[in-house]
Parts: C-alpha cells; structure tokens; sequence
C-alpha cells in the first residue's frame, strides 16, 4: 500500500466473502438502470442485490420442495416394505389358520410397527 492510499473496505472480508460478494454486486448490475436513477444509488443497488437474493432462495425452496415430497414417498415404501417383511416373518413363525389368528398378526404388526 503506498503512502496515502487507503484500501477498500471489501478487501478488509474474508476471502470467501469477498467472492461472494463480488458475485451479488454482479448479480445486482442487471438492474443497474433501476438504481441508477435512484436518489440513493447506494441503498437502491442493495435493494437490487436483495432482490437476488430473495430470489435465489425462493428457488432454492421450491426445489427443497420437491425434494421434500420425494424423500417421503421414499421412506413411506421403506414403511410399506418393513411391514410386509414383519407381517411375513410372523405368519411364517405362528401359522395362522383361522381368520381370528389371522387378526391376532395383523395387531402383533401394528405394535411391532411403532417400535
């Protein structure tokens, strides 16, 4: 740094932040024409970069969303297979005959379930 120089307070973050930062105010120049004419263009160009960043993480919601829903439908088969596997193991250890015996597996299924 030469005499009377003074660094800018963005070299000041750490690196990560400053890359990041480096890609929001890029980000933000596709509405440079809004926060040009801006009676603070300062505070509108951050307004702008917000607006990025609020619409980065709209889309990251809706794919969190989906993911959601197929993280469930996986683990409800899990559910699915589990009982069929229990319901099979217990038939095959009481061989029931009767329709009552048959109910017995069915509850003893139901509680082995909730475990």
């Amino acid at each position: 740094m030469l005499f009377g120089e003074e660094k800018d307070w963005k070299e000041f973050m750490c690196e990560d932040g400053q890359v990041e930062l480096a890609e929001l105010i890029e980000k933000a120049k596709k509405h440079r024409c809004a926060y040009m004419k801006a009676d603070d263009v300062k505070v509108a160009q951050v307004w702008c970069a917000l607006t990025e960043v609020s619409k980065d993480l709209k889309k990251m919601n809706e794919k969190l969303k989906k993911m959601e829903v197929a993280v469930r439908a996986v683990a409800e088969m899990g559910e699915i297979a589990k009982r069929q596997t229990l319901k099979e193991k217990v038939e095959e250890i009481l061989k029931a005959k009767t329709k009552a015996e048959r109910e017995e597996i069915e509850k003893i299924v139901d509680t082995l379930m909730e475990f």
